[in-house]
């Protein structure tokens, strides 16, 4: 079993950065593909960023390309969310997940794709 737990959530000004931390328990071994979600109200769940474990490719939505970035401490078994620039259009319930299916697939995931989730974790950006 594989527990994931984000942190790091809270509200900022518009321009602001936050920094979500998704840790992983369990048998992390078997995850391959790591990524972050987000949904806002009245809306649909967009992935906003992938990356594949071990060092491998990061995968953004062309919604946050340039503005986050993801990265991963294999020895915290932590992924990490750098979100700099942040916009109203941002705030949303974020969530990590992750996924056993081979690396080779880390770029074209879908939300069902994905095997464990976390608990999400709010940003709320004012304008």
């Amino acid at each position: 079993q594989v527990q994931l737990v984000e942190s790091g959530g809270g509200s900022v000004q518009a321009g602001g950065s936050l920094r979500l931390s998704c840790a992983a328990s369990g048998y992390i071994h078997s995850l391959n593909c790591m990524y972050w979600f987000r949904q806002a109200p009245g809306k649909e769940r967009e992935g906003v960023a992938g990356i594949s474990t071990g060092g491998g490719s990061t995968y953004y939505a062309d919604s946050v390309k340039g503005r986050f970035t993801i990265s991963e401490d294999n020895a915290m078994n932590t992924v990490y969310l750098q979100m700099n620039s942040l916009k109203p259009e941002d705030t949303a319930m974020y969530y990590c997940a992750a996924s056993i299916l081979h690396r080779s697939w880390c770029g074209r995931l879908k939300g069902d794709d994905f095997h464990y989730w976390g608990q999400g974790t709010q940003v709320t950006v004012s304008s």
